[in-house]
């Protein structure tokens, strides 16, 4: 389910109330000019938040609270630049500066800053997807939305009175040092971290990366400052051109379109990775994301021509192959993709799970069984201690079964099923395979748990009806094929002919006609059925 709408509509509470007692799965996406916020679900909790381009505050945060000193915040923060597939908290828990309770405790505040922060935002857009989830090396958190309601509504009060006296984070302010002095008036926490760095130069958004507070504590502090005086507006700050600047345009469209990309907004994805291109027509990075988001929209001649060019280059990356290769595939152009996949194993991606598992999915397609099962049983270990996923399992089994080793094939099914049992496809696989050693009593009982996890699998209730049907069980028969045909009519001229033969037995010859009319429809040079539908006409 997607739920789209605009801020101006439908406020962001409102949603998130939505969406928790809608119990919802997925991720809530939310723009406001060029700032993109995203929200995770969880069975209606909070999982995680971010917000794109927005300075990352868990070490301010971990510093503020006193459990990091800036020595130590600064050595971790060395080490990840070293590490850049690691996030910061990780290396802290790594090297014992903190603990991993003690990080998710702080992650946790850190998450719901970011949501507080999203309620200030009253126009732009929202867009929900379900079944997104955060990048695996997210850490999560389960949290109620309700619980962030009344403290965010307290702060959309607050901040809509600091918006008057500070309408933008670009203001400089003075402050008036001798008339704060002679006031003798107590500062708050936040006011004796935020005046000392108040020289006329520094704007807002200065402010808040330099004290490490989040943006609602400094426009706090300001406001207080500014109500009482003690502050003037000095004028906003002036961009100059530089050659940097360039940069820094890069790489905040190069965030939003990831951001974009992530979220399903597909077409703002796109529209961000141009304006990198634009600026820098060499970029690889907004180029291969521009492959992707093509891919997603079924634009396979655009992904072609994404990726065509760099994976010439000597020094192109395995998932720039496999990429190609997808692509290439959707578009009949086997040969083309096989060589693609090939070639991401050479440069490599043989330590790529997902790019061996494309090569032997695409090996099975052109009928090379035993390549196909090697290439797939190759990839199983490189899965790590996670379980291949349900679409390894069909293709793993389809390849066994194909080269002749069923046995095979029901032994992976059956870890497929009990690995990934809400995947209803296994177990139909499953019970064709069992049907086909002979083994009905068992394939009945499998095609039954299918059935009770996807009730809307056509072939699940053909199947079943067909073991059924074996054992002269007429009406759970009739019952299982009149699903499938409800939910599939074009599934195959056997089903309408055995509701035919079910029908006749019944006594009930005008519905059995129509069965196999049916199945005449599709299956029109079918010799011995349109006999049989022939001597039913003449004999009623």
């Amino acid at each position: 389910m997607a739920i789209r709408g605009s801020l101006k509509e439908a406020s962001l509470p409102d949603v998130l109330q939505l969406l928790a007692m809608g119990k919802k799965n997925g991720c809530l996406s939310v723009t406001h000019r060029n700032n993109f916020g995203s929200i995770y679900f969880d069975k209606g909790k909070i999982s995680y938040a971010a917000i794109v381009n927005r300075r990352d505050r868990l070490g301010d945060i971990l510093v503020k609270s006193g459990v990091l000193t800036q020595e130590q915040l600064d050595e971790g923060i060395e080490a990840q630049s070293h590490e850049r597939d690691k996030r910061l908290g990780e290396i802290l828990v790594d090297r014992e500066l903190i603990s991993r309770d003690e990080l998710h405790r702080q992650i946790r505040l850190q998450i719901e800053e970011a949501v507080y922060f999203l309620f200030t935002w009253t126009q732009g857009t929202f867009n929900f997807e379900a079944d997104i989830r955060p990048e695996e090396q997210d850490f999560l958190v389960s949290i109620n939305p309700e619980s962030l309601l009344l403290e965010g509504a307290r702060r959309v009060d607050e901040w809509s009175l600091i918006e008057k006296k500070i309408p933008s984070f670009d203001l400089v302010f003075e402050v008036d040092r001798r008339r704060l002095q002679e006031s003798g008036v107590a500062l708050t926490a936040e006011q004796e971290v935020v005046v000392p760095l108040i020289d006329g130069r520094r704007d807002v958004a200065a402010l808040v990366d330099e004290t490490g507070m989040v943006e609602f504590e400094v426009g706090k502090a300001l406001y207080g400052l500014v109500t009482a005086g003690f502050l003037h507006r000095v004028g906003k700050t002036t961009k100059a051109p530089d050659v940097t600047a360039p940069d820094a345009r890069v790489e905040e469209h190069r965030n939003l379109g990831v951001a974009f990309y992530k979220a399903g907004m597909l077409d703002e994805g796109v529209r961000e990775f141009r304006r990198v291109l634009d600026l820098r027509s060499t970029d690889a990075h907004a180029r291969f994301y521009l492959g992707m988001v093509h891919i997603r929209q079924g634009k396979f001649e655009d992904a072609v021509a994404d990726y065509e060019e760099p994976a010439r280059a000597r020094t192109a990356k395995p998932a720039v192959l496999h990429n190609l290769a997808l692509a290439l595939e959707q578009l009949g152009r086997t040969a083309e993709a096989r060589s693609a996949l090939e070639e991401a194993v050479r440069r490599g991606g043989g330590q790529e799970p997902r790019i061996l598992m494309a090569l032997g999915v695409l090996l099975l397609r052109e009928g090379n069984a035993q390549q196909a099962d090697a290439a797939l049983m190759t990839a199983r270990p490189l899965f790590g201690q996670r379980p291949p996923g349900a679409v390894w399992f069909h293709y793993a089994a389809l390849a066994a079964a194909l080269g002749g080793h069923l046995d095979k094939a029901i032994s992976l099914l059956t870890e497929g099923t009990q690995t990934h049992p809400h995947a209803a496809v296994l177990y139909n696989n499953l019970v064709v395979a069992l049907e086909a050693k002979g083994r009905f009593d068992e394939a009945k009982v499998v095609a039954d748990k299918g059935v009770h996890e996807e009730a809307g699998l056509p072939q699940l209730h053909k199947n079943l009806g067909d073991l059924c049907y074996r054992d002269g069980l007429l009406d759970e028969a009739l019952e299982a094929y009149q699903r499938a045909v409800k939910f599939n009519e074009h599934l195959g001229a056997d089903v309408w002919r055995k509701l035919g033969n079910i029908r006749l037995k019944r006594n009930d010859r005008d519905e059995a006609i129509r069965c196999w009319e049916a199945a005449l429809a599709l299956a029109p040079d079918d010799a011995r059925l349109q006999a049989d539908l022939d001597a039913a006409r003449a004999s009623s």
